[in-house]
C-alpha cells in the first residue's frame, strides 16, 4: 500500500495507539524508518490482552505488520515478545516462514521492558536520545492491538469501535473482554461477576502507571486494564498520598541511597534523569540544583522508583511529576539535542524481574490467567469521548436525535491538526452532544 493511502486509512478509521498516550498511528509513518517493531512486552503486571490477541490473530497481525514495513520501505519488522508468552510465540512461529521481513526478538522478563525506548534498545541495540522520537534511530513502534485494529480497517473496512480490556483484581471472573468504546467501568465490573470486596478502589490501567478512577468513567481507545483493588492495598495507598505529604516525607527520610537512580531504566540507558538528585533538591527546601531538576524531563513515569526501588517507601515519581509540572508552568521546556551517556555496563544486573515486582506490590494473588472472552458485549448506552489520545479532539458531526449505526462517523478530524476520526460503537440514537463527548442510547 502507498504510504499516503495507509496514513489516510489509519486516520479515517480512527486508529491510535491502543494503550499509553494514544498517539495517532498515522503520524508515526515515516519513509526513513528501517525497522518496525511490534511491541508485545505487555509491560504492566496483570496485563494480558496483547499476548492473547497475538496468540489468536497471529497471522492477521503479522500480515499487517509486514504491510506497514513494506509501505515505509523498512527492511525488517521485529516482534518483541517475552519468552513466558509461549502460546503467542508458538502462534508466531507457525507463520514465520510466510513473512520474510519478520523476526522474533525476546525481551528480558523485566519491568519496564515495554517502554518503547527500552524495547528499541533490547531489540536493536539502539538508544533513543532524551526527548527524541524513535524515528531518530530509524524505528517505528506499534503495539499488538494497534496493528490488529489496522488489520480490521484494511481488510474488513471496520473502524475502531471496540476495545479489548483486561479486568482483574478483586473480581469474581478476571478476564479480557472486547467491549464497545464508551462503556462505563461500573458495567465492566458487572460483566465479570462483580467485585469480591466491598471497600475497593478502581485503577484505570496497570498497577504501576494507572490512575485512580470511578465507576462512571468510560473505556476509551487507550484503556488496557481495569483493576479492582482493596482501598488499603499498596498500589492504591501510593496514589492516595498527596504530593505535599510525599515532599515532607522526602525531607524527613530520604537517605540518598541512590537505589531509585541505580534501578532507573532510563538512567541505565544514559538519560540525564537521576531521581535521587531530584529528591535531594526538593528535600533541601532550596531547590537550586537546576541540572537535576531539568533532568526530570527524561523521566518516563514508569513508577519503578516509588513502587519498588525506594527502601524508605518514598514517592520519587510523584515528586518528579510535580517538578516537571512546575517547570512547565514557569516556561521551562525539555532541552533538545542532548546526547545520552554510554549505556550502563551493569544494565543486565540492575533490571527488575517482573515476578519480584509483582511480589513486592502484593499482586501475586491477582496474577491469574484472565482468559480472553471474545464475545459481542451489548449495552444500553455509551459515552463516546471525542478526544481519546494525544492530539486535537474530533468535532461532532451528529446532533441530538440522530440515528447512528455501529461504525458510523460521529466525530471528524481537522485535516491540519493531529487527530483521527471517532465512530459509533453501537446502533442507536444520539442522546446528547457536547464538545467533549457524544452519548448514544439503544
Amino acid at each position: 500500500m502507498e504510504l499516503n493511502k495507509l496514513s489516510e486509512l489509519m486516520r479515517s478509521f480512527g486508529v491510535v495507539g491502543a494503550g499509553g498516550a494514544g498517539f495517532p498511528s498515522y503520524a508515526k509513518l515515516n519513509p526513513s524508518a528501517d525497522t518496525v517493531i511490534l511491541n508485545c512486552a505487555e509491560c504492566e503486571p496483570l496485563f494480558k490482552l496483547h499476548r492473547q490477541l497475538l496468540a489468536k490473530y497471529a497471522k492477521e497481525i503479522m500480515m499487517t505488520l509486514s504491510e506497514v514495513a513494506d509501505s515505509m520501505g523498512a527492511s525488517r519488522a521485529i516482534v518483541a515478545i517475552k519468552p513466558a508468552y509461549t502460546e503467542a510465540a508458538e502462534a508466531l512461529k507457525a507463520h514465520l516462514s510466510e513473512f520474510k521481513k519478520i523476526e522474533i526478538k525476546y525481551l528480558p522478563e523485566v519491568y519496564p521492558a515495554g517502554d518503547e525506548v527500552v524495547t528499541i534498545y533490547e531489540t536493536t541495540g539502539r538508544v533513543v536520545a532524551p526527548g527524541a522520537l524513535p524515528i531518530t534511530v530509524g524505528c517505528v513502534v506499534y503495539n499488538v492491538e494497534t496493528v490488529y485494529n489496522l488489520y480490521r480497517a484494511w481488510k474488513e473496512n471496520a473502524p475502531v469501535t471496540h476495545k479489548y480490556i483486561t479486568v482483574a483484581g478483586e473480581v469474581k471472573n478476571p478476564c479480557t473482554l472486547r467491549v464497545p468504546l464508551g462503556i462505563t467501568y461500573g458495567e465492566l465490573i458487572k460483566l465479570v461477576g462483580g467485585a469480591t470486596c466491598e471497600d475497593y478502589a478502581l485503577i484505570a490501567g496497570g498497577p504501576m502507571t494507572g490512575r485512580l478512577t470511578v465507576t462512571g468513567d468510560v473505556v476509551t481507545k487507550t484503556s488496557n486494564a481495569l483493576l479492582v483493588m482493596p482501598k488499603n492495598s499498596y498500589v492504591v495507598q501510593k496514589r492516595l498520598t498527596p504530593v505535599t505529604i510525599s515532599t515532607k516525607r522526602a525531607m524527613a527520610a530520604c537517605c540518598q541511597c541512590r537505589m531509585c537512580t541505580d534501578l532507573c531504566s532510563r538512567n541505565l540507558l544514559g538519560h540525564p534523569i537521576e531521581p535521587h538528585k531530584v529528591m535531594r533538591a526538593v528535600a533541601s527546601g532550596a531547590p537550586r540544583q537546576l541540572e537535576a531538576l531539568v533532568g526530570s524531563f527524561s523521566c518516563s513515569s514508569c513508577g519503578l522508583c516509588e513502587m519498588f526501588s525506594c527502601g524508605q517507601g518514598l514517592n520519587p515519581r510523584a515528586i518528579i511529576n510535580e517538578v516537571k509540572g512546575k517547570l512547565r508552568e514557569n516556561g521551562v521546556t525539555p532541552p533538545k539535542g542532548i546526547e545520552p551517556k554510554p549505556v550502563n555496563k551493569d544494565i543486565e544486573y540492575r533490571q527488575v524481574p517482573e515476578y519480584r515486582l509483582v511480589a513486592r506490590m502484593g499482586l501475586k494473588k491477582y496474577d491469574t490467567p484472565a482468559p480472553l472472552v471474545d464475545v459481542d458485549v451489548r449495552v444500553g448506552e455509551v459515552k463516546v469521548m471525542l478526544a481519546q489520545g494525544i492530539g486535537a479532539a474530533a468535532k461532532a458531526v451528529v446532533k441530538k436525535g440522530d440515528s447512528v449505526s455501529c461504525g458510523s462517523l460521529v466525530g471528524r478530524f481537522d485535516a491540519d491538526k493531529l487527530g483521527v476520526a471517532v465512530h459509533s460503537p453501537m446502533d442507536g440514537r444520539v442522546k446528547e452532544v457536547t464538545d467533549k463527548y457524544v452519548i448514544i442510547e439503544k
